[in-house]
């Protein structure tokens, strides 16, 4: 009598669940690094745009023989940076840290934020023509979000 031997190519179920478990801890690892590089994101745009506002503010003031720009507070409201041929700034910068409808929303002020706030994307100061990042301090770095 002959035995007959059956040769099956496939995994066991100890081997799917040792990968099943790997991963997973590969997932619980990745998901908080990539939830933290949302964030790292959006602080750098934000950064970048700030750095655009205050070079159209100084080519705006190198034009217009020191003058300052026509800014008022709302909703993209950069006055003269936008106006007319867009040369200083073509759209209204938004705030991507502070995200959402209020993102590209400018008050008047003369100090940055003290806390992480929604409510605005930018504070300029009409006096001086200094411009902050809403949530972020006076050195342009962001305050922690609550």
């Amino acid at each position: 009598m002959k035995l007959q031997v059956r040769n099956h190519k496939a995994f066991t179920l100890v081997e799917v669940l040792i990968v099943v478990v790997i991963l997973g801890i590969l997932a619980a690892v990745i998901v908080p690094a990539m939830s933290n590089a949302t964030q790292e994101a959006s602080v750098g745009t934000t950064v970048h745009e700030l750095e655009k506002i205050k070079r159209a503010v100084a080519v705006f003031q190198a034009r217009n023989e020191n003058q300052l720009p026509s800014v008022t507070a709302g909703d993209g409201t950069w006055g003269d940076l936008i106006a007319n041929t867009g040369e200083y700034l073509k759209e209204a910068p938004a705030n991507p840290y502070v995200g959402g409808e209020n993102a590209r929303v400018i008050i008047i002020g003369t100090s940055p934020d003290s806390s992480y706030q929604t409510a605005h994307g930018w504070i300029y100061n009409d006096t001086t023509g200094e411009i902050w990042a809403g949530g972020f301090d006076a050195n342009d770095e962001p305050l922690p979000l609550p």
